[in-house]
This record gives C-alpha cells, sequence and structure tokens, in this order.
C-alpha cells in the first residue's frame, strides 16, 4: 500500500491551531526572551535567574515532564486520550527501584519501562478492545497504581535493608558528566554577569553541565518521535488513526492494532520517566514521588498543540518554575514578576495591533498590577514560590488555549468496520 493513500485522514484542516510559527520568527521570539532575561536580571540583581545551576536543574526537572508528555502525545496522536500517565510514571519509579537496588541502575531503568507499558496495555484494553470511556480509564489507572505500589512496597522495601513501606533502599548511581573544558568555561562565563553573553552560556552551560545518559537519551527521543510521527510510513498510518479511523481503516489501515501500539509506546515513556525519578533525580523510591508530573506533561503536551518541539518548550517552561522552587529561589521569582509584567506589556501591543482594544486594555490593566506589585515588594511568599509551577500551568494552558487543535478523532470510540 502506497502512504501517499492515506495523507487525507491526517490532513490537517484550517481552523485554530492549525497555524504554525516559521523557523526565523520563534529564533526571534527566543532571542527576544533571552535579551529580556538579562535585562531583568540587572535590574532586579537576580543573577541566579539564569545561572547555569538554575539552567541544569531546569533540565533534570523537566525531563520527567518531558517523556510523560511524550506519551501522552503517542497516544493521542493515534486517538486515545491517556490520563493514566500519572499512574504509568507511578509504576515507573516502583519498577525501577525494586529492580535498581537488586540488579543495578541501569535494569532499574529498563523495568521502569516495562512497569510503566504494563499499565497502558490496561488502558489499552479498557479504551481500545472495551471501549471504557478514556477518561475513566485513566483516572482508574492512576488510583489502580497508586494502591498497587503502595501494597507491594510493604512486602518488598519494608523488609529491606534502609527501606521502609514508603521508601526503597538507595539505588546505585548511573552518574553524570560535564563536557569536557567546554562546561568550566560557560560556568566561568556566566559567573562574570556580563550583559546577555553571561545569560546566554548561562543557558548553554545548564545543558552541558551534570548530565546523566538518561538525560540524553530522554532528550533524543523528542526529534526522533517527530521523524517517527511525522516522516515514516508508520507514523503517517499511527496518526491516521486519530484523525479519521474509519478512512484510514478503509485503506487498509489496522486501527487498533496502531491504537495498542501507540498507547504501550506511551505507557514506556511514561514509565521511564518515573525511572528516572527514582534512579537519576534521586537514589531511592518514595511514596508521591511523582507529585503529579504526569498531569504537568500532558499540561506540556497541550501547551505544545501535540507537537514534540511544542511540548519540549512547555516541558522547559514547567522544569524552569519547578527548578526556582527547588532551589529557594523567593528572590528568583520576584524578578520573574518583573519578566512577566514586561511580557505583558508586549502582549499589549500586539493586542492593539490586532485591533484587539478590549483585550488590549485587560491585558495593559494586569500588567500595571504586576509592576505595582513588583516595585512595591522586595520578596513574594514562601507558599507562592511552591505553586509557581502548578500556577504557570493554568496561566498557559489558559493563555494557548485558543490556538490549540487536538486529532479530531482524539478521545471518540472506535470499533473495527464500524465504518461499513
Amino acid at each position: 500500500m502506497s502512504t501517499a493513500t492515506i495523507t487525507k485522514p491526517q490532513a490537517q484542516q484550517p481552523g485554530k491551531g492549525s497555524r504554525r510559527f516559521p523557523l526565523p520568527v520563534l529564533l526571534l521570539v527566543v532571542a527576544g526572551v533571552l535579551v529580556l532575561t538579562a535585562l531583568v536580571r540587572v535590574i532586579s540583581g537576580a543573577d541566579d535567574i539564569d545561572s547555569v545551576g538554575q539552567m541544569s536543574t531546569a533540565l533534570r526537572l523537566a525531563v520527567p515532564i518531558g517523556l510523560a508528555g511524550l506519551g501522552g502525545l503517542w497516544a493521542e496522536r493515534a486517538g486515545v486520550v491517556n490520563i493514566g500517565l500519572e499512574g504509568m510514571m507511578i509504576l515507573g519509579t516502583w519498577f525501577g527501584a525494586w529492580a535498581g537496588y537488586q540488579w543495578g541502575p541501569w535494569t532499574g531503568v529498563v523495568f521502569g519501562i516495562v512497569g510503566g507499558a504494563l499499565g497502558a496495555v490496561l488502558h489499552a484494553v479498557a479504551t481500545v478492545t472495551f471501549n471504557v470511556n478514556h477518561i475513566v480509564s485513566g483516572v482508574a489507572i492512576n488510583i489502580l497504581a497508586l494502591g498497587a505500589t503502595r501494597y507491594l512496597s510493604k512486602f518488598t522495601f519494608a523488609n529491606a535493608e534502609q527501606g521502609s513501606s514508603k521508601q526503597s533502599p538507595p539505588i546505585d548511581a548511573i552518574g553524570t558528566f560535564d563536557v569536557p573544558g567546554l562546561s568550566k568555561w560557560l560556568d566561568t562565563l556566566n559567573e562574570k554577569h556580563w550583559f546577555l553573553l553571561s545569560d546566554i552560556a548561562g543557558l548553554v552551560g545548564g545543558l552541558l553541565t551534570d548530565l546523566s545518559p538518561v538525560t540524553l537519551i530522554a532528550v533524543a527521543l523528542v526529534p526522533l518521535s517527530w521523524w517517527v510521527l511525522w516522516r515514516t510510513a508508520f507514523g503517517l498510518r499511527l496518526r491516521s488513526c486519530g484523525e479519521n479511523p474509519v478512512a484510514a481503516e478503509s485503506l487498509g489501515v489496522n486501527v487498533i492494532k496502531y491504537k495498542y501500539i501507540a498507547v504501550i509506546i506511551s505507557g514506556a515513556f511514561a514509565g521511564l520517566g518515573g525511572a528516572f525519578l527514582s534512579i537519576v533525580a534521586s537514589n531511592v523510591y518514595l511514596d508521591g514521588q511523582t507529585a503529579g508530573r504526569g498531569y504537568i506533561g500532558l499540561a506540556a503536551m497541550i501547551f505544545g498543540n501535540w507537537m514534540p518541539g511544542g511540548l519540549a518548550l512547555g516541558a522547559g517552561l514547567f522544569g524552569y518554575t519547578d527548578a526556582l522552587n527547588l532551589r529557594g529561589g523567593t528572590t528568583n521569582v520576584h524578578a520573574l514578576i518583573l519578566l512577566i509584567a514586561i511580557l505583558l506589556v508586549a502582549g499589549v501591543a500586539y493586542l492593539v495591533w490586532q485591533k484587539k482594544h478590549t483585550a488590549a486594555a485587560i491585558t495593559a490593566a494586569i500588567a500595571a498590577l504586576m509592576f505595582v506589585w513588583y516595585s512595591t515588594t522586595d520578596d513574594v511568599p514562601k507558599q507562592l514560590v511552591s505553586a509557581t509551577p502548578y500556577i504557570v500551568t493554568l496561566l498557559v494552558l489558559a493563555l494557548s488555549a485558543q490556538r490549540l487543535r487536538m486529532p479530531k478523532a482524539d478521545g471518540l470510540p472506535y470499533r473495527k468496520g464500524q465504518g461499513k
């Protein structure tokens, strides 16, 4: 069967979310954000907002979120909503730790992937074979995974040396590395606090410092997923199942098989994210270790408009705000208020150019409030710092909602032969 015969089901229709920004525009936006960040750093004196340490921590925190989001992208591109990413991550943390402390960290990574895939099999059986509501099935997977891992911990970790019913014994470290010479040079350049040049050094240095091999694997999965889904016949058929499964089946695509494959890959990615948490980010399994990262990964996927590149940007944004919390950044969050205010002013100019005067007036009022908040305070409450990742999640989804376009058959029930 020619791959060209199934291009129609996956073709994107005009409408919300169909417009994509060209690469030069995206690069210009990134450069503008870097300049604004450098300006905010100089004005506020918060030198840590783009330091090598901040960016390295942000990358480490973005990896499990990105893997969960990537898993959600695979499932939803095939038409299956995967709310169960959180549960699959939980299974990945437990299975990864259980195998890791007995047979080594790399074995734990493999078992973490298998654990997440097992949760995905349950979700696929429920949604694809029995047409259970996707949301109901996903929530059930989350509850089942949480209960099962707590139950299993009582029989495995509780009786192990240095373990308990809520914590595994320590796991051997996989280890990290820096790019020789370049990492140290960029760190030195970043510490000079030169305008823009040091900020770029902090961003690039954070991507080259304290790296885990699993981090490299996770980062490589983003372009690999794009290539498989958008540049191969396999990916074309899989995406057609999420756009128009009836048309895909009429052209010879085994829709049920492709949905199963996509959901299992989805769970494997989420399981890898869970294993990363218990083996790389920490060296133990802890009850509640995922802390909602599966849901945030789903938000990153939506923010990225069901595209790998946008998903990676969303995961980086959420990882960065989480890093502010982890590094005790009350001063950094205060500087972030100024950055948001300046970005809102830019938004006002754009809305005026678009002749959306009401929206521009509302945005201008919010920007003014942000400037007043920044200028009248020297710090922010610690509670706000802790809530920053979740506040950013809500704001990003609210602001990006108008440009989103999910796969047309996402979440819809499908039975083999229903188009006949």
